[in-house]
This record gives structure tokens, C-alpha cells and sequence, in this order.
């Protein structure tokens, strides 16, 4: 029997990326994004629904979910919708900051609350929320993208518990770098210069030689993949090496090992 995926966010990037895979695995899939009139390449495929969803619309949340619901069976929602916002906190705006977190974490709280009756009714379903290395671990100039990343984690954690009793999974993909233009379309930022050398420092990690290292879209939709498919009870999937890496020194030094080893990095 077919299998069918909603995905918030997928006009570039991951977003596209996750779609295409699932596609040419064989699901239907549904991919929703801000602008499905600017959309050339997902239009063009087999099974694949392109729809309008700004997940800041509430309205719009609803009445997307709605018209794939009235006719369909959605077995695992994808909420990736989200962008960077890079810079440190005494530069951003509170217009920069309430977008933030009105797009990177409440758009991801309004889509599930919007999905969980359905699933609960049925109970079987999939949350796969994307959230960032930066969700478990703080850097500087991202402390606003951090924030949001961070409180996905938390989020899915708590309703993983909640949802377990009606067989509706949550999982989360926690990626590292990818190379896509997350650095360019899907982001945002701005600067001051009383931390011009902390930002130097920080642009230092996005040069052109340390992007090429990063995972490929392709790379961390294959983990996406293996999280909706693979049927283990497992929370967190840590995606990219970076990410690994980071992650690990994390888990075996300790947090606070690896918080003073990063401040001496950034007050060199």
C-alpha cells in the first residue's frame, strides 16, 4: 500500500531534497511551500501534490491540512519549514526575532497540533521534525536560530511522550552543515561592530573550503528516509559528520567540558 508524506518547506534546499527521495521511493507525497506558483521541478513528477502553506497562517495551516485530509491518508508529516538568522543578539530587531520564532518554531507547533487529532483517530502516524546541530549544541551569532532549534528538540521530546500511548511517533533529525542555499535565500542577519572579531572568527567556519565539507541535501534527506522507515523507537537521528563529531565530544566529555573548550575558541 502507498505510503504518503507531507513536507513543510519544500521549495529549495532539504525541503526539495526529502521530496524528490520519497518520490522516487514510491510515496505520495505532498509538498507544501510558500510560493507553489514559482515551483518548475516537483510540479513535474509523479505523485507529488505541490500546495500553498505558510506555516505562519494559521488559517492557511488549517485549510492545507484540511484539503489533504478530506482525501487522503498522510502517514508521516515532515515539518522543515524554517531559515537561518545569523548575527549577534544586541544587532537583531525584535521584527527579526519575532519572525524567527514565529516561523522556525511556532509554524512547527501549529502543523503538528494541526495533524495530531487525525493521527490519534487513526492511531498510527509519524512526527519528523528538523531542527540543527545548533539544537543541541549553542554557537555564537546564532543565539535566536539556537533558541528555536533548541526548543524543537524539547518540544518533540515532551510530545513524544504523549503521543506514544496512541502509536503516533515523533522523531527528530538534528543535521550540520549542508550545502544549500540556507546561506543565502534562507537567511537572515545583521552585525555590530563591537563584535567584528567574534564575527570574523565565527565566518571563518562558512568559507567556500569548509562548505564544500559539508553533507549534500540528498545526504540528510537519506537519514530522513531511515528515520520514516527504519521502525525503531528511536527520538534523535544526528545527521552529517560535523554534526557527529560535535555531538559525540559532546556526550563524551560532557556539556560543560565542551561549553569551555568553544569559549576559549571564540576569546582567543
Amino acid at each position: 500500500m502507498q505510503k504518503s508524506i507531507f513536507i513543510t518547506g519544500a521549495s529549495s534546499g532539504l525541503g526539495k531534497a526529502t521530496a524528490k527521495l520519497f518520490q522516487s521511493k514510491g510515496w505520495r507525497v505532498f509538498a507544501t511551500m510558500r510560493n507553489p506558483e514559482n515551483e518548475t521541478e516537483l510540479t513535474h513528477l509523479d505523485n507529488v501534490t505541490v500546495l500553498r502553506l505558510d506555516v505562519t497562517n494559521p488559517s492557511q495551516i488549517e485549510s492545507a491540512i484540511h484539503q489533504v485530509l478530506h482525501n487522503h491518508d498522510i502517514d508521516v508529516v515532515v515539518n522543515n519549514a524554517g531559515y537561518g538568522l545569523v548575527g549577534v543578539l544586541e544587532a537583531l530587531s525584535d521584527e527579526q526575532i519575532t519572525r524567527q520564532l514565529n516561523t522556525n518554531l511556532l509554524g512547527v507547533i501549529r502543523v503538528t497540533q494541526a495533524f495530531t487529532p487525525f493521527f490519534r483517530q487513526r492511531r498510527k502516524g509519524m512526527f519528523i521534525n528538523i531542527t540543527s546541530m545548533f539544537g543541541l549544541i549553542g554557537y555564537p551569532t546564532c543565539s535566536i536560530y539556537s533558541a528555536t532549534k533548541f526548543a524543537i528538540d524539547g518540544f518533540s521530546e515532551s510530545l513524544a511522550y504523549e503521543l506514544a500511548q496512541f502509536d503516533i511517533q515523533m522523531k527528530i533529525i538534528a543535521p550540520g552543515g549542508i550545502q544549500t542555499d540556507f546561506a543565502g535565500r534562507s537567511l537572515d542577519g545583521a552585525t555590530h561592530p563591537a563584535y567584528q572579531t567574534l564575527i570574523d572568527k565565527v565566518s571563518e567556519g562558512y568559507s567556500e573550503e569548509r562548505i564544500s565539507q559539508f553533507s549534500t541535501a540528498t545526504q540528510i534527506a537519506s537519514v530522513i528516509y531511515e528515520a520514516a522507515t527504519d521502525q525503531k523507537n528511536q527520538l534523535r537521528y544526528i545527521a552529517g559528520a560535523d554534526a557527529n563529531q560535535l555531538y559525540q565530544e559532546r556526550l563524551v566529555g560532557g556539556s560543560e567540558k565542551q561549553v569551555q573548550q568553544l569559549l576559549q575558541a571564540f576569546t582567543q
